[in-house]
């Protein structure tokens, strides 16, 4: 498990950089300040939520890779990043408003992932004390 979501965190990771320097270099003059407000909100929390996910891939390959919340954890992460912040990049891209309901289903996810990250590393700690 560290291997496949430990690469995902760190691809994310590298696109976070790619896309914080598209926005900051790229889109400042052609996006309105709200917009890219929104754009530099995405390239937050994608890059919060992908050091998250290696984080995650750390804590899975020490509790072992049989542990479905982890498991969980990780795939949430993962999910949450492309709902969250693809759609906060898809919005300030097209300014198509709808598109902001999907913002909220990868907010649920990423809580979801470090409510899930929390009660596995506390149940693998409160084990082995």
């Amino acid at each position: 498990m560290f291997n496949k979501y430990g690469a995902y965190g760190a691809i994310h990771a590298l696109l976070a950089v790619a896309l914080g320097a598209f926005g900051a270099h790229g889109l400042k003059d052609r996006l309105t300040e709200e917009m890219l407000n929104v754009f530099e909100t995405g390239v937050r929390y994608h890059m919060f939520h992908a050091i998250g996910l290696l984080l995650i891939a750390l804590a899975a390959d020490r509790i072992g890779k049989n542990d479905q919340r982890i498991r969980w954890a990780a795939r949430l992460m993962h999910l949450g990043i492309f709902l969250f912040s693809g759609s906060l990049y898809a919005l300030s891209l097209s300014d198509v408003k709808w598109i902001g309901i999907i913002t909220p289903f990868g907010g649920l996810a990423f809580i979801v992932a470090w409510g899930l990250a929390a009660y596995s590393i506390w149940k693998a700690k409160s084990s082995s004390d």
